[in-house]
Formats: C-alpha cells, sequence, structure tokens
C-alpha cells in the first residue's frame, strides 16, 4: 500500500502500540451493527450528533468511502487488573481519544481528504448540542466505527490484526482514509 510506512510512522509517534495497514474493500457498513446503536443498547443513542440518528447513513458512508485508496488501522492497548477494571479500562480509552485526536490533525495537515473513524462517543463537547442546535466542531467530530454500521473484529481481522490480545487487555481501534 502506498503510503503505509508514512502512515504507520505518524501513528506511532501518536501513540498507538499496534497499527495495520486497512484494505478500503473490507469496510463493509452493515445495519446489524448500527442496530446495535439503539436506545436499549447504547446510552448516547439519539443524544449526539456522532451517533445514530444523526450521524451519516450507511449509504452516504459506503459513497465517501469509494473515494479513498488507501488507510491504517490503529490501536490503544490498556492493562487491566481483572475483567472488572472500570478505571483501566477508562484511561485506555481516554488514551485512545488522545491518540486518534492527536493523529487525526497530523493527517489533516499532509493530506487533502481524510476519513476517521473512531472509538465510542465524541467527547469534544461537556454536553452534544444535539438536536437542538448544529455540532460546534464538525470538522472534528469523532464518530466510532460500530456508529459507522463497522464491525471492528471483522474489520481487524480481515486486515491481519489482532482484535483480542487475551485477560487483563482491553483493545480500542480507529481507523483513518487518506487521499
Amino acid at each position: 500500500m502506498q503510503n503505509y510506512e508514512k502512515l504507520s510512522s505518524a501513528a506511532k509517534e501518536c501513540g498507538f502500540a499496534h497499527i495495520a495497514p486497512l484494505k478500503v474493500s473490507t469496510l463493509e457498513f452493515m445495519q446489524d451493527i448500527r442496530n446495535m446503536c439503539n436506545a436499549d443498547q447504547c446510552e448516547h443513542f439519539g443524544k449526539s450528533w456522532s451517533c445514530p440518528p444523526a450521524c451519516a447513513s450507511l449509504e452516504d458512508l459506503r459513497e465517501r468511502v469509494r473515494n479513498f485508496e488507501s488507510g491504517i488501522l490503529c490501536q490503544t492497548v490498556g492493562d487491566l487488573e481483572d475483567s472488572y477494571d472500570w478505571e483501566g479500562i477508562m484511561e485506555a480509552g481516554a488514551t485512545q481519544k488522545a491518540n486518534f485526536a492527536k493523529l487525526w490533525t497530523k493527517l489533516k495537515e499532509e493530506y487533502k481528504h481524510v476519513l476517521a473513524m473512531g472509538t465510542g462517543v465524541c467527547m469534544l463537547c461537556e454536553k452534544c448540542t444535539y438536536p437542538d442546535n448544529p455540532c460546534r466542531f464538525p470538522d472534528r467530530m469523532e464518530v466510532s466505527m460500530e456508529a459507522c454500521g463497522l464491525y471492528v473484529s471483522k474489520v481487524c481481522t480481515d486486515n491481519g490484526l489482532a482484535y483480542n490480545y487475551g485477560p487483563e487487555k482491553i483493545a480500542f481501534t480507529s481507523c483513518f482514509l487518506v487521499k
């Protein structure tokens, strides 16, 4: 893949633990995955511009992705004391969000077009303006891979990247497409 060494180097500089080239053809935007983002499954459904039903439709995402040639998958992996280590999970998640923001900023400086899909709900604002007012930061809003209808573990395995690193580990995965 063209650009992989450059993208990988930038991702490592931004703190990601694992990076893999992303074949854009492996991105399958599935309604079944998006359906997990409903009021019974996620507390953010219908409360954020970055979540369904406000985020881009699966059809729009499929169309946007067609314009990209290459990308990378990036992971932050955290150590947990046990499977109930909520503080460890939150710490790894915060590290992922920080790594994601740094890399996205860096890539936007280098590439004319960047499509970034992150982890979890956007946390830029203390309280999202949805649905009463427009997003304050539409160019920085983080939309999760799951909200985009991507089955993250499948995307990882389809691209040669581990998803599960064993007990007492948690992995958060994001992807970046560039042109």
